[in-house]
């Protein structure tokens, strides 16, 4: 019989070799990170308008609740998101993002194209309400990593908070509509 060979495996350093420590972090990707903190931070601000509408415009129970939660949650967000631009010594400045402000404008199009009372406009609103979820889940993503390779730990911890949320509430979604907006929208004649 042979001998089985124990192999340990260690992990490999996601940090390449010329890589910069936080003390050389780069001013120029500093920037960038500020400046995308203050998009998806007016994308926040936007949406405790858009969600009490979307709430409204819904027929079933459970997406109203859906969009009441996702209002609270939001306006925590923002709040998490304040905290981050203090932590960076930065002003808490937003600045208009163009696709959350094309996602909502979209969604308030579903709304005006519906019958009002009607699954089929839940199914367009979660369809929309997603569309914004994956725009944030893209969003806290890519600055939780960047926040990690910049060494902002706390900021980074923050971010994955807001993005664990985010993916949360688009598995809720899934989950309203799978279980019976869908199949209501489907009997409607």
């Amino acid at each position: 019989m042979e001998k089985a060979s124990s192999k340990t495996t260690t992990k490999k350093s996601t940090r390449s070799a010329g890589a910069k420590t936080n003390k050389e972090m780069s001013p120029v990707l500093h920037e960038f990170f500020v400046d995308e903190l203050k998009d998806i931070y007016w994308a926040e601000k936007h949406l405790t308008k858009a969600l009490p509408k979307m709430q409204k415009a819904a027929t079933s129970k459970e997406l109203q609740e859906a969009f009441a939660t996702h209002l609270e949650q939001t306006k925590v967000q923002i709040e998490r998101l304040e905290q981050i631009f203090e932590s960076l010594g930065e002003k808490a400045v937003a600045k208009k993002c163009e696709a959350m402000e094309g996602i909502v404008k979209e969604g308030e199009s579903i709304i005006e194209d519906t019958e009002k009372g009607t699954a089929t406009r839940d199914v367009g609103l979660i369809l929309a309400a997603q569309k914004v979820e994956h725009y944030e889940i893209a969003t806290y993503g890519g600055l939780h990593q960047l926040a990690v390779t910049m060494g902002h730990d706390e900021v980074a911890g923050i971010l994955e908070q807001t993005l664990n949320e985010e993916k949360e509430t688009d598995q809720l979604l899934t989950g309203i509509a799978e279980e019976h907006v869908n199949y209501d929208a489907n009997s409607e004649g």
